[in-house]
Formats: C-alpha cells, sequence, structure tokens
C-alpha cells in the first residue's frame, strides 16, 4: 500500500450498533471495536488520528504552556485548518448527543486502537503514544463540566465520592491553604475527593495537596490526575499485550501502513495543477532568496556555483521545484542549461535526462510523483559532498549558524533556532527561521518545504495588496 499518496476523504460513516458506547467525549478505550471496517476507511483514520496527534505535540514545542487558553485556542486551530473538526467537538466539553458527535466518538474509538498496533512495537514508539494520548484525554477530560465528569467516573466504574459537607467544614482551613487554585470564595462551590495519596504523586511532589494519613483531598479539578494514572497504567499493558500479539496479523497490507505509519507525512500534498500555476524558471534565483526555506535555497545556490547536484539531491530539490509549478518542459531546459556549464548535451541526455522524466511521471513506473515531506527528509541520509537532507538535522551547528547569519536572522534569532534544533525540534526550528527571516511566524508548524513556500509566497502577496 503507498501511504504516501493523496488519501481520498472517507465520506461514508462507520456503521455501529452499539450507540451506547459512544455517549461520552472521554473514552477510557477499555472495549476494543468490534465492528469490521474495510482498509481504506482503517487507513484514514490511522492518518488522522496520527495527524492529531502531531498537532497536539507541536502546540507545546511552539512554547505555549501546556492545556493553558493560548495551548488550547493553537490546537484547535490546528484542528480547523487540517479539516479535522470532529476532534474539535471532542473537546469543547458539550458531550451532546447528536448524529456527528457520535460519529466523532466512533471515529476517536477507532483510531485509537489502530495506533496501538502501531505503537506498540518499540519502547520509544510506545513512549511517543502514550505521552501524546494522555495529553489528548486530558485536554477532553478538564474541559468537562462537573456533570460531564460524574457521568464519566460512572459509566467508566470509577469510584470518587465526595467528602461530607462536615468533614469538608472541618477540613476548610487546611485544604484552602494546602490546594493550589482553590481560595476562601471558590471553596464553598468544590467538591472534595478523598483518595490514596499515591494516586496524586505529582500532586503531593508539587504540593498542592492536603494529606492526612496516608489519603489526599483533592478538589473536582484534580480528579484528572487519578484518572490520568489509571489510563497510563491500562494504555501501558495493553501495548506491551499488543506486542506479543504482532506476529498474528498476516496481512501485508496492513503490516506495510503499520510499520511505516511513524513517519508518514499527513499534510497537504503538493501538486501543481498544469499550466494555471506555470512557475517561470527566470524567477527562481528571486524566490530562493525571498521563499525557500534552507534547504532549498542551499540546494538551488549549490546548484547555480556549481552547476551540479548528486542524485538525491537532484530528487529532493526537483520534486520541491515541479510542486510549486516547474513544469516538465521547463524543467527539462532549466537543468539542461546549468548542468550543459560543465558537460556537453550528450552526456546530459543519457545520464540525467532519464530521472527528470521519472520525476514528472513520463519515464519507469509513470507515477507523478509528489514532493518529499519534512518528515522524508529529515529521515535521509547524507553522505559527503551531497547537499540534500534537512539543515537543522544534518549540517553542523558551526554551518547552521554561519549560514542564517549570511541570510540576515538576527544573533537572537540564530539562537533560538539552534537551541530547537540541538534539541531535535527540527521542524519547529525551521518555523523559527521562517519566523525571523518574514517576521511573522507561520501560520502552522512547517511540515513541508512547499507548505513553507506557498506561506511566504502568500505572506508576499498580502503585503503587496495592502500597498495598492
Amino acid at each position: 500500500m503507498d501511504t504516501t499518496a493523496r488519501r481520498r476523504k472517507i465520506q461514508k460513516t462507520i456503521a455501529h450498533p452499539e450507540n451506547d458506547l459512544y455517549n461520552h467525549d472521554v473514552n477510557m478505550y477499555s472495549e476494543r471495536p468490534q465492528t469490521v471496517i474495510n482498509l481504506e476507511e482503517f487507513e484514514e483514520l490511522a492518518l488522522e488520528r496520527l495527524q492529531l496527534l502531531r498537532i497536539i505535540e507541536q502546540a507545546s514545542l511552539k512554547g505555549f504552556k501546556q492545556y493553558s487558553e493560548d495551548w488550547k485556542k493553537t490546537i484547535k486551530e490546528d484542528l480547523a485548518k487540517s479539516g479535522l473538526k470532529k476532534y474539535i467537538r471532542l473537546i469543547n466539553g458539550y458531550c451532546t448527543q447528536t448524529e456527528q458527535d457520535i460519529q466523532a466518538r466512533r471515529a476517536d474509538h477507532y483510531s485509537h486502537f489502530i495506533l496501538r498496533l502501531a505503537y506498540c512495537r518499540s519502547e520509544d514508539l510506545r513512549r511517543w503514544f502514550i505521552n501524546r494520548e494522555m495529553e489528548w484525554f486530558k485536554l477532553r477530560f478538564i474541559s468537562q463540566s462537573q456533570e460531564g465528569i460524574m457521568k464519566f467516573l460512572q459509566q467508566n466504574n470509577l469510584t470518587y465520592a465526595p467528602i461530607s459537607n462536615e468533614l469538608k467544614d472541618e477540613l476548610k482551613c487546611e485544604l484552602v491553604v494546602s490546594t493550589s487554585g482553590i481560595t476562601e470564595v471558590s471553596f464553598e462551590g468544590t467538591d472534595f475527593y478523598k483518595v490514596p495519596f499515591g494516586e496524586v504523586v505529582p500532586l503531593v511532589k508539587g504540593r498542592k495537596v492536603f494529606i492526612q494519613k496516608g489519603y489526599a483531598f483533592i478538589p473536582t479539578a484534580d480528579l484528572v490526575v487519578c484518572v490520568l494514572s489509571k489510563f497510563r497504567a491500562q494504555l501501558s499493558e495493553s501495548l506491551n499485550i499488543y506486542n506479543h500479539r504482532l506476529p498474528s496479523i498476516d496481512d501485508d497490507r496492513v503490516n506495510s501502513l503499520l510499520n511505516d505509519l511513524h513517519n508518514t507525512y499527513t499534510g497537504k500534498e503538493y501538486v501543481a495543477k498544469g499550466d494555471k500555476d506555470r512557475l517561470d524558471p527566470a524567477h527562481l534565483d528571486a524566490y530562493s532568496k525571498k521563499h525557500f526555506p534552507l534547504c532549498m535555497r542551499n540546494n538551488h545556490e549549490v546548484l547555480r556555483s556549481t552547476h551540479h547536484l548528486k542524485h538525491f539531491s537532484r530528487l529532493q530539490y526537483g520534486l520541491f521545484l515541479k510542486g510549486i509549478g516547474l513544469l516538465y518542459e521547463d524543467a527539462m531546459e532549466f537543468w539542461r542549461e546549468e548542468f550543459t556549464k560543465i558537460m556537453d548535451g550528450d552526456k546530459f541526455d543519457k545520464q540525467y535526462t532519464y530521472n527528470i522524466r521519472y520525476n514528472y511521471g513520463k519515464a519507469g513506473k509513470q507515477v507523478d510523483f509528489s514532493p518529499y515531506s519534512c518528515t522524508k527528509i529529515i529521515m535521509n541520509n547524507v553522505g559527503p559532498g551531497e547537499h540534500h537532507g534537512c539543515p537543522f538535522r544534518h549540517w553542523d551547528l558551526p554551518i547552521l549558524k554561519q549560514k542564517m547569519g549570511e541570510y540576515g536572522v538576527s544573533s537572537e534569532g540564530i539562537d533560538s533556532v539552534l537551541d530547537l534544533a540541538k534539541a531535535g525540534h527540527y521542524q519547529i526550528a525551521c518555523g523559527k527561521y521562517f519566523e525571523y527571516t518574514h517576521n511573522q511566524p507561520p501560520s502552522m508548524t512547517i511540515n513541508h518545504p512547499n507548505q513553507y513556500f506557498e506561506e511566504s509566497m502568500n505572506l508576499a502577496k498580502e503585503k503587496s495588496s495592502k500597498k495598492t
């Protein structure tokens, strides 16, 4: 199965007789899905779930404090831009019972279990999946009303009952002083729960809770800590079980999807649409300086200075150019003009024209190949004398620092980008580079070189229209 191909949006819903399984926005995923779905639906749900979890991860990497209003806002905005509005329904806290709500919860349920199959395969994958799923769980839980939380606890047989008013009044002084976020005013309207202190270790560690005789007294808002602890333990155990059962999956199509899922690109595909989006090759030098991401600007400048690029650099850069509108005929002329500055035309025709025709689906498998995503570029190996790959991952830091300085990035900006690159946040680093070279951040985390180009071009058009 080609999981990088452009995905078709599924219009039909998944048939499900057990609607009572989907009457709450928060799910402990204690029961496996029982209804059969087809392979197309399986793939679609998997990729949507992966995109959801990546959006949650990137919201934190952008610098927003987890679970803050800004953090929630950017997640909702990115979900909307990515066409994942059904997941927004689950973090609004309404818990309504419309058909759209039911379908959103079904998709959430199925996709969670599909990703269990993909992420049970190694310790690193399990760790990443558990952390993202806990964030997704907590985001929905803290959005619930008091009534919604009580309904969730009841449905999942979680026996947390508020302490009596008598005990609450008796401990009022201690609870107000020791409980984070509780004041004299809010105390009366807040229920407290008596739980073993071992269930709320993070609160104990942060000195945010009153403890007496081995029990912690927590407000409703902190019940999520107890529930998260149970959710994590249950999910971790389940992933270990799934890992042992993986050999029983004998469908090569499913295995191919699951094996490659973590490195699959989940964003927009960038394919030029004929003459309408035609790029004039004469504009490439100017565009490279103003609108190309660092990886593609470097490829362009190396090509102009040496009149040659090695195979993988040509592949990466050639598909990028195709995606921004360089038509086949123009591409052939562009590469020929550059390469024949150091070789004769016969050599170019014999050794290089096939690759160009291949990229445009005119030779070999005759596939209309899409440009490489950031994930694919980052995962590439880059050898000596090669210029493809991601600068934020593959370049030595002194070289990266020097290049950014040459391109006008401030000292403050260089330090900020280098810190992100050192920490392994390569796409966030690219977004910061965009911010410092455009004086404003991109609308979304950079996941694709062609996305970078598109955002830069749109920004230039907006500025131009404001001037007129």
